[in-house]
This record gives C-alpha cells, sequence and structure tokens, in this order.
C-alpha cells in the first residue's frame, strides 16, 4: 500500500467537514494553529472559517488537510 492510499483512506473514513461544523486549526506553520471557529463554506481542498473575538471577526481559508472537527 502506497502512502498516498494511506492518506486518501483516511481523509474517506473521517467525518466530512460540513459548514457550520466548529473546526480546530491544526497546521503547525500558521499563526491560526490551535484557533476554534465557524466553517462557513466549503469546496473541494478548502474551508473557509470565521473566526470571532470580542470585538473582531476574521473569515480565513484553509486547506481540509489542515482543519479537525471538534
Amino acid at each position: 500500500m502506497s502512502i498516498d492510499s494511506i492518506e486518501n483512506t483516511m481523509v474517506n473514513t473521517s467525518k466530512p467537514i460540513l459548514p457550520g461544523s466548529i473546526v480546530k486549526v491544526k497546521d503547525e506553520t500558521s499563526i491560526y494553529k490551535g484557533y476554534k471557529g465557524f466553517v462557513q463554506r466549503v469546496t473541494r481542498k478548502n474551508a473557509a472559517v470565521l473566526f470571532e473575538g470580542g470585538n473582531w471577526d476574521k473569515l480565513i481559508t484553509f486547506s481540509l488537510k489542515h482543519l479537525e472537527l471538534v
């Protein structure tokens, strides 16, 4: 079994990230690592996540591989 097929199997067996889901950023290189937000839109490989904090709101697009369901 190749690494690509293992990764595809892992992606297909996890719960899907859908609009309205609460997700956490798991990208080690992102300044948003550990932030939790609401998914607003989903495309094939990306999701727009809304972060709300006090007096600010921010909508950021992430690759689905950098997000995990909470």
